[in-house]
């Protein structure tokens, strides 16, 4: 049986995380990033298909200036000045890997033939991927600033191209060490009575 993580830990990921808007001017190395893949790649998803996909943008790279156009305009200054931009997607021939990912039942790739059914699991475990990456990148030291305002079609069409064609967009996360001025009041949450029934 696990131990449970201290409250240092907690409070990390949980209790005082914050979704940032604006960053410290402190340089996040590319090591980072893999850093955080490599811990939120332990992730479980079903039969193992790790359908997540992640771009990873620098600040001061093309992609960025790519991107720009595409993000809702509340969105463009803290996009811009992060250290890095992540568009979290999901593989929709994500079953292609399922010999490498499944190795002791080769009929794994078959489950999913058919398109509708696969295209639910991509995206279902690609969210739950996506998830342990933001973890994953707290866990490691880093804040995060996940958002939806973006253009969803414009951001497949810029970058899920040539071998990412069949990739879909599901949400961007900024990384880096947060200002803390730049952050909003926490609201309410819903209590336990509110949001959950015990059957």
């Amino acid at each position: 049986m696990a131990d449970p993580i201290n409250d240092l830990a907690l409070h990390t990921l949980f209790r005082r995380a914050r979704s940032h808007n604006s960053w410290k001017d402190a340089a996040v190395p590319e090591v980072m990033m893999r850093a955080i893949y490599d811990l939120a790649k332990w992730g479980p998803t079903s039969a193992n298909g790790s359908p997540a996909r992640f771009l990873f943008l620098p600040k001061d790279g093309k992609g960025r200036e790519k991107l720009k156009p595409l993000l809702s305009e509340q969105n463009v200054e803290k996009t811009m000045t992060a250290p890095w931009t992540v568009i979290i997607a999901h593989d929709l021939d994500f079953h292609e890997k399922m010999s490498e990912l499944f190795p002791h039942d080769l009929s794994a790739k078959d489950w999913f033939a058919d398109d509708d059914h696969r295209a639910v699991n991509a995206f279902r475990n690609g969210s739950l991927q996506s998830a342990y990456f933001l973890m994953a990148a707290r866990a490691l030291g880093l804040d995060c600033g996940p958002m939806s305002g973006f253009d969803t079609a414009g951001v497949d069409k810029a970058f899920m191209t040539g071998a990412r064609k069949r990739w879909q967009t599901n949400w961007i996360c900024n990384l880096g060490h947060g200002n803390p001025d730049g952050v909003y009041d926490r609201l309410p949450r819903l209590d336990f009575d509110e949001a959950c029934v015990i059957l």
